[in-house]
């Protein structure tokens, strides 16, 4: 994978916000490529900065200094707009207390990204694709509330999945799973990226994640103080 050319560069990327006359610095001018095809564990202690940095590789947050380059464009020179179109047709998220929206569908739910990107055409294919992927194709006309965590964290992630973004962020996707049911949603999210050679970067206290990643990355007070193979 050495030869591959980053999809994510960052460049002297710090956050600061201001509480009064008080600075309160997050991140300190952090530098950081990350590869296409790379699967990437990020830890860190509770405050460290690490939900920070993946909010602003996600275009979510912007820095106070310094640049964030996905797939060669400059995020960070783009108007806010520009921004979240960005987001729609590059990135997908997936999050530790799965976001779904509940008044919606599964299938709704995954329709969702692709209808913002305004894909018609094909749309409800794709959805029933991911389903069958992720082995809930069953559950299309089911709501959230009536899935087990493990089968919203999975329909979370086709939902990340359905615009086929080259980057893939997730905050601690395991986290609110138990110990087996974890397991088999990173074996799924494994599965799906690797095969699409897409970019993942997780925020993550797993262990598991951490034994199957490509490389890992370890914040401590908005510094990146190791990067290693695990």
């Amino acid at each position: 994978m050495s030869g591959q050319q980053p999809l994510i560069q960052l460049t002297g990327v710090g956050k600061s916000y201001h509480e009064g006359d008080a600075e309160h610095i997050v991140l300190h001018g952090i530098d950081l490529d990350i590869r296409r095809g790379e699967f990437v564990a990020l830890l860190g202690p509770s405050g460290s900065g690490k939900s920070t940095l993946l909010n602003v590789i996600g275009g979510i947050d912007a820095p106070t200094t310094g640049t964030v380059a996905i797939d060669d464009i400059d995020i960070t020179a783009l108007s806010e707009r520009d921004r979240t179109l960005f987001r729609r047709s590059h990135i997908g998220f997936v999050f530790q207390f799965f976001n779904l929206l509940p008044t919606l569908t599964v299938e709704e739910n995954i329709l969702l990204p692709l209808e913002l990107n305004g894909m018609k055409t094909g749309a409800s294919a794709r959805a029933h694709e991911l389903l069958d992927a992720v082995g809930l194709g069953a559950r299309a006309d089911s709501y959230p509330d009536r899935l087990s965590g493990g089968e919203q964290q999975r329909i979370a992630i086709a939902r990340a999945l359905a615009h086929d973004p080259p980057l893939l962020l997730a905050d601690e996707p395991t986290g609110n799973l138990d110990s087996e049911t974890g397991a088999h949603v990173l074996k799924l999210l494994q599965d799906l990226t690797r095969a699409t050679q897409k970019t993942v970067l997780i925020v993550t206290h797993s262990a598991e994640v951490i034994r199957v990643s490509d490389r890992v990355l370890r914040l401590r007070d908005g510094s990146i103080v190791e990067d290693t193979a695990p």
